[in-house]
């Protein structure tokens, strides 16, 4: 019983030896060998603009070849303050995750350390994460040799809550930080939607008033009347031409010869056409006006050419499936 105590006592104590040795400055260490371990870093992105409060993360991948072995316990220790000359650094780990693989002749290990900001001061402050050490020990030597290996510091700004007097920008510019960018995304969506619907409206617009055939239904027969009496003179003979191309396009769009006597047919066969049905009796009038009868009168009033281009722009308004202008 005796020799159990003891022997437990002794390996306590040679326990409490060994981690006593490996707890003392690991900068007194000599530095492992550079093929020992490999070291893979991902800092932020950001080194400007961080004030108390934040949280900086950096991701370390240590992939160490066997036989040499990371010591755990001389992993940082969570809540540990460093310090630079005497002074604080104004940064403590406040977290820190470790997993390891085996790889065989590897062990990569995957070490998140997270460090909060704690200190802030009245202008722009110079912070780092502080350069943090591990111990590697060759388990396969006699002495198990122990070494360091260095994990670098990394460097950002420490910004203040609010600026202590007068700051002038132009003198304040720092080749670390970026454009200040504000986020339009809102205004690009609404900028986007009213261009498209203004790109619909001018559609529109070039649809219902417009001349040539751009587009689906734009060339029909009346579309290239009201263009033809457009280009007509004002005289007995410009008129006649006028008439003439309107009973082109209407014979063309009632696939025969369109009369008054076959007009109801018409209107059955095109009711896009009935909302004009005074204007065709007015047209046939004024058709058997200039052709059969020049004695007859008509009610296309004091300029017919006039009256017979507004008519035409209504049986075109008919034929694209729009509603028609205003009686005039």
């Amino acid at each position: 019983m005796n020799k159990q105590i003891t022997k437990l006592l002794f390996t306590c104590i040679l326990s409490f030896s060994v981690f006593n040795a490996l707890a003392l400055d690991v900068q007194l260490l000599p530095d492992i060998k550079s093929d020992a371990v490999k070291i893979q870093i991902q800092d932020p992105e950001r080194v400007v603009g961080y004030t108390v409060g934040d949280v900086i993360t950096r991701h370390i991948i240590l992939t160490v070849k066997k036989p040499y072995k990371l010591i755990d316990e001389s992993l940082p220790i969570i809540g540990y303050e460093k310090r630079y000359r005497g002074q604080t650094l104004g940064v403590d780990l406040s977290d820190i995750k470790h997993t390891s693989k085996d790889n065989g002749d590897t062990v990569i290990h995957d070490i998140s350390l997270s460090y909060q900001v704690f200190t802030n001061k009245t202008v722009v402050k110079h912070g780092a994460l502080p350069t943090e050490y591990v111990n590697i020990i060759n388990v396969n030597s006699k002495g198990k040799e122990v070494g360091k290996f260095r994990i670098p510091s990394f460097e950002f700004a420490i910004s203040p809550i609010a600026m202590f007097g007068e700051v002038k920008i132009e003198e304040d510019i720092s080749k670390f930080r970026g454009p200040l960018l504000l986020d339009n995304s809102n205004l690009k969506n609404r900028l986007q939607i009213l261009l498209s619907v203004m790109a619909l409206s001018l559609i529109g617009l070039l649809y219902m008033l417009g001349k040539h055939a751009w587009l689906p239904r734009m060339g029909g027969p009346f579309a290239k009347a009201y263009r033809n009496i457009r280009k007509q003179e004002n005289t007995p003979q410009g008129l006649q031409k006028a008439v003439a191309s309107t009973h082109e396009a209407l014979n063309m769009t009632a696939g025969n010869s369109l009369f008054s006597g076959n007009l109801e047919v018409f209107l059955n066969k095109k009711p896009a056409f009935k909302a004009i049905k005074p204007e065709l009796e007015q047209f046939f009038g004024l058709s058997r006006q200039v052709f059969f009868e020049p004695g007859a009168g008509h009610q296309a009033g004091d300029n017919p050419l006039l009256w017979l281009a507004q008519f035409c722009r209504r049986c075109r308004d008919c034929e694209r499936g729009l509603i028609p202008d205003s009686k005039f």
